[in-house]
């Protein structure tokens, strides 16, 4: 493993450690590492293909599942790395992608479960701070946004699994920050609702047979998003389990979906 430097990046310093790629088209994925106090949130950041410094770009976060924890700065390109790194996206669709990674034992959100009349496992929230995690990832966010090199209209967010979790509250914790957001086989918290921007586009995803995040919140959700707000889609896959983010991402429309989307003038909400 090399030394750990110091790298000025589009006009902020950043720490960098330098590992061995896991293979050669994810290792377009740059490797780094932002330190906040005594925390430290590995990240692996796509920049365009042909990079133009003093050039704004849009951003996008994307927060990986429960089974890509860890702090090896690798997996949590398992699943979704491949769709920005497609050569057709990236000519088409320049921006910078972050894929941070959660530590092992850790959550993006906090929350617990319990059974519910409809025999579902929805998700309990703990209403107060972020947890540790997801504040390290808004403080990276806002860090990203005053460096100069983002376009600040077109923040866009997604998250698979527990990362679904994290995107959900991220929207109601930051809502005058993203464009759009893709949530795929997450859940949210419906006492939250309110807090949504009333004109946030939302694609929601979930498999109706998913044995793990079961699709009744995702339901829920929608139909309650959807009383307010009519720029929310919401596409179930039938007979497919947890893994539905596999389908999210073979939709044709979903990139020229999420980076249409700009924020308005005025957001409502």
């Amino acid at each position: 493993m090399k030394k750990v430097w110091i790298k000025l990046i589009w006009g902020m310093i950043l720490l960098i450690k330098v590992l061995p790629a896991s293979s050669q088209n994810k290792s377009l994925f740059e490797k780094q590492l932002f330190i906040l106090g005594n925390d430290t949130l590995p990240c692996r950041i796509l920049t365009p293909k042909n990079f133009q410094s003093g050039k704004k770009y849009p951003l996008v976060i994307f927060l990986h599942g429960a089974g890509e924890r860890g702090n090896d700065n690798e997996a949590q390109l398992t699943w979704g790395g491949d769709l920005f790194l497609d050569s057709a996206n990236r000519a088409n669709f320049p921006a910078i992608v972050v894929f941070p990674q959660c530590p092992k034992n850790q959550r993006w959100s906090d929350y617990s479960k319990k059974i519910t009349d409809e025999n579902a496992d929805l998700p309990v929230w703990t209403e107060g701070e972020m947890t540790r995690p997801l504040q390290l990832v808004s403080a990276f966010i806002d860090t990203l946004l005053k460096s100069g090199t983002i376009e600040k209209k077109r923040v866009y967010l997604g998250g698979l699994s527990m990362g679904g979790y994290g995107s959900f509250e991220l929207l109601w914790r930051k809502p005058g920050v993203f464009a759009a957001a893709i949530p795929i086989c997450g859940g949210g918290n419906p006492a939250m609702i309110s807090g949504y921007r009333n004109d946030l586009p939302l694609w929601i995803f979930h498999g109706d047979k998913d044995n793990v995040i079961p699709v009744a919140n995702s339901r829920m959700i929608f139909n309650l998003l959807n009383q307010k707000n009519k720029n929310v889609k919401y596409t179930e896959y039938p007979g497919v389990g947890h893994d539905s983010w596999k389908n999210a991402f073979q939709e044709k429309e979903l990139l020229p979906w999420l980076f249409s989307h700009r924020l308005p003038k005025k957001s409502k909400g």
